[in-house]
Order: structure tokens, then sequence, then C-alpha cells
């Protein structure tokens, strides 16, 4: 089995908290998601906390959108750690971390990674679809999209 991470930056001119905020409550994920809109019928599960540490989301939507979960099980003024669970289109799990360091310029440099361990088919999977190019171009999408709101809100 192979390792891998998958890792995007970049700087959002908002507080730590505020990014955070978009971040550790599953419900914000719907304004900067990157996957947001692949299914317009998607079907999705909220329980546990309402935010922050054992908050819970469960999809289920389209060939595209597949179906799994995510819970946080951390989150720290400087990071929030998610478990990924991907039932379908395959089976995998995932952690994921966003670190969120602030800026000597002010702001918040914002870190998004994935890691995780593929079985063989995932290996032949991951070179078939280029694996970092396709997470790593939605994570940059995402992360446009979070900053965006992050700014918008620490506008008040």
């Amino acid at each position: 089995m192979a390792d891998f991470v998958i890792s995007r930056s970049t700087h959002v001119a908002a507080d730590p908290e505020v990014v955070r905020a978009c971040v550790d409550d599953f419900h914000e994920w719907v304004a900067w998601s990157p996957w947001e809109g692949s299914d317009p019928d998607l079907q999705r599960t909220y329980s546990g906390a309402e935010r922050g540490t054992g908050a819970r989301y469960e999809w289920r939507g389209n060939a595209k959108a597949g179906q799994g979960s995510m819970t946080v099980t951390g989150s720290t003024p400087q990071q929030v750690d998610v478990d990924l669970a991907f039932l379908k289109p395959f089976k995998a799990t995932n952690q994921v971390t966003f670190a969120l360091v602030p800026s000597a310029q002010g702001g918040t440099d914002v870190t998004w990674t994935m890691r995780g361990t593929r079985g063989v088919a995932g290996q032949a999977f991951a070179k078939v679809l280029r694996l970092d190019a396709k997470l790593g171009g939605d994570f940059e999408r995402g992360l446009v999209q979070l900053k965006a709101l992050a700014e918008e809100r620490a506008k008040g």
C-alpha cells in the first residue's frame, strides 16, 4: 500500500477564528466546498455537535458525489482535523487537516491537507485520474471560495 499526501495553501485576509468558523461547521461547507453542486439532489445529514469537535456530516448522492461521512476530530485556533470516510464510489478513509496560521502581515495562512493510504486498486485509480492534480485542483477551487467567504465575513 502507498501513502499519499495532497496539500494546497492560500492566504486569507481574515483572522484565524473567522476562517475556522467556516471550516469546523459543516453547514458552512455548502458555501465554499468545491464539490457542492456535483449533485443537485444530494442528501445531507448533520449530527453530533453543531460545530467543532464531534460535528458530523454524511452525504449520499449520484455517481459523481458518491457517499460518505466527515467528522471533526479536533478544532483549535490553529487547526481543524477531520476524519473523512468514503463509501462510494470506492471505500477509503483519509485524514484531513486545515492548518490556520496567523500571518505577520495580518490575516491567516490556510493549508488544506489530506492524507491516506491507497490499496492496489486505489494506486491504479490514482494513476489514471492523476489524483494529486485532480484533488489538488479541487482544493485550490475550494480555497478560493473559502477565502472569499471568510473575507466577506471579516468585513462584517
